[in-house]
């Protein structure tokens, strides 16, 4: 499928010979104002727009401004069209957001080479992006595995986790609830980084872990530091290859995911919003697949008891609003466990 260019400039001469130049390789729109091309966006999202700085009512550098400022349309590459080469001109360019500039009168080879470039590098990091995501997924599959294969009691759990998040975070959107903290997620990589938030009983003996009875009080101390053990590699992992959202995500679901709303959970006792959303949604699918599943210690509860326990801790142990969604959905949380078995 050839990709869309826009062509924005007030000369009907500069739109001619870009269309001209471009229409063998690309499906080219021409337009002769920036109002246009905003009208034109509604309705049409281009590969990249070629667009001339000096206009009449709107300019190019204001036209960027606006096109930067929204969400559905800041990510689409810009290229200047300019009679204008001096330096100051290229940096507020460059500043406000523009991959390149290209000089008036330009010519055809000149043009379509330069746009070759930009879409070509746009495909090779879209590749590459797929390519360290897929590593990414790998790797936490393979550490989520070994968190799995240690703890004898609970087969299948990360799995089903990222299974309730996935409903429990659809189902919070579909009602609102959150919306501003959660605007902006990537939920792919929100739902991958959770498998990460048991991460630190990699450091906990095997005795305790597998232990057949209930823990000692403290052998259950020694249980909870799992929490900051997992912030603790997740924090190493990062020294060695820097920030990401993902690890960031990684790092709130591992600390975060048995604190309490009322303030008496740990690792640090926050409470409310104090907690980061990661964990108060952590919170509810983690203890909803605990008491569905048969643990060495004790027999597994009915979907239904599992879920008057959730409800009943509603406002003390959980966030209130994401348990009354979580009732809400409560039957999609029983099709998955039944499928699990």
């Amino acid at each position: 499928m050839l990709k869309t260019i826009f062509v924005v400039d007030d000369s009907d001469t500069n739109l001619s010979m870009a269309e001209t130049a471009l229409e063998d390789h690309y499906r080219v729109m021409t337009m002769p104002s920036a109002a246009k091309m905003f009208a034109l966006l509604e309705r049409v999202v281009p590969d990249l727009i070629l667009l001339d700085i000096e206009m009449p009512e709107m300019d190019g550098f204001e036209a960027l401004r606006r096109l930067k400022s929204k969400d559905t349309m800041s990510d689409i590459p810009v290229m200047f069209l300019t009679g204008r080469t001096d330096v100051a001109v290229e940096a507020h360019g460059f500043e406000l957001g523009a991959v390149d500039f290209v000089a008036k009168p330009f010519s055809a080879s000149v043009l379509l080479n330069r746009i070759k470039t930009h879409l070509d590098i746009d495909e090779i990091i879209r590749e590459r992006t797929t390519q360290l995501n897929r590593l990414q997924n790998s790797i936490v599959s393979v550490l989520a595995d070994m968190v799995e294969n240690r703890d004898e009691g609970t087969g299948g759990h990360i799995e089903r986790t990222s299974l309730y998040i996935k409903i429990l975070m659809k189902a919070m959107e579909e009602r609102g609830v959150y919306l501003d903290e959660m605007r902006g997620w990537d939920a792919e990589k929100i739902i991958s980084s959770a498998r990460m938030h048991d991460l630190g009983k990699i450091s906990i003996t095997d005795l305790i872990m597998n232990k057949p009875g209930k823990l000692t009080d403290d052998e259950y101390e020694i249980m909870k530091t799992h929490a900051i053990q997992g912030e603790r590699i997740i924090d190493e992992i990062v020294a060695r290859t820097g920030e990401s959202e993902f690890l960031w995500n990684a790092k709130l679901f591992a600390g975060y995911h048995h604190e309490r709303w009322d303030g008496r959970g740990y690792p640090r006792g926050h409470k409310g919003t104090e907690i980061p959303l990661q964990g108060r949604i952590m919170a509810i699918v983690d203890v909803y697949d605990a008491l569905v599943s048969e643990r060495p210690y004790k027999k597994a509860l009915t979907h239904e008891e599992a879920v008057k326990i959730i409800m009943e801790c509603a406002g003390t142990q959980y966030d209130p609003k994401i348990a009354e969604v979580f009732n809400d959905v409560n039957d999609l949380f029983r099709s998955v466990k039944a499928e699990q078995k």
